[in-house]
C-alpha cells in the first residue's frame, strides 16, 4: 500500500469538495426546471439527489485525509463516489424532461414511461451508480478502520517532548 501524505490527499480531498459544491449548486437550480419537466415528481427527485449528493461529496472531501486506503482503492472511491452522484443526479434530470422512469422508479414516475430507449438508459445509469456507490461507502467505511498511515519525514513532533 503507498503511503499518503498531507500534500497528496490534498488535490483529490480539494477536488471532491469542488465536485461537491457544483453538485449542490446543480441541484438547486434543477429546482427552478421543474415547471419545465413532463414529469415533476421525477425532476423533484433530481433537485434532491443533486443536493444530498453534493452534501455526500463534501462530505466525502472533508474526511478524505482520514481515511486509510492505498493509491488504488483511493482512485477507486474517487472515480465510483463522483460517477454514482452525478449520474444520480443526471439520470433522474432525464427522466423528469422525458417523463420516462416507469421501469426503475415506479412510485416517482406516477405511471410515467418513456421509450424503451430512454428506460433502459435510466435502468443502466441506476444500477451501475447504485452499484458504484456502494463500494464508495464500503471503501470509506473499510478506510476508516484505523489511522491513516503517514511517511515518517523525520520532523520533530509539535508540543512538548519527553526528556532523554
Amino acid at each position: 500500500m503507498t503511503l499518503h501524505t498531507p500534500s497528496t490527499d490534498a488535490p483529490l480531498a480539494r477536488r471532491l469538495l469542488q465536485l461537491g459544491i457544483a453538485l449542490f449548486l446543480l441541484g438547486l437550480l434543477t429546482g427552478f426546471l421543474l415547471p419545465m419537466m413532463a414529469n415533476p415528481r421525477v425532476g423533484l427527485s433530481s433537485h434532491l439527489e443533486g443536493v444530498l449528493n453534493g452534501m455526500f461529496l463534501l462530505a466525502l472531501g472533508l474526511m478524505w485525509p482520514q481515511l486509510s486506503l492505498g493509491t488504488g482503492a483511493r482512485k477507486a472511491a474517487f472515480g465510483f463516489a463522483v460517477y454514482g452522484t452525478y449520474a444520480n443526479w443526471l439520470a433522474t434530470l432525464l427522466a423528469g424532461f422525458w417523463g420516462a422512469g416507469g421501469r426503475m422508479m415506479p412510485i416517482a414516475a406516477g405511471g410515467h414511461a418513456g421509450t424503451a430507449a430512454q428506460e433502459g438508459l435510466i435502468a443502466f445509469a441506476l444500477i451501475s451508480l447504485s452499484l458504484s456507490m456502494l463500494v464508495v461507502g464500503a471503501l470509506a467505511l473499510w478506510g476508516l478502520r484505523s489511522a491513516p498511515a503517514r511517511r515518517n519525514t523525520d520532523a520533530p513532533a509539535a508540543g512538548p517532548q519527553p526528556a532523554a
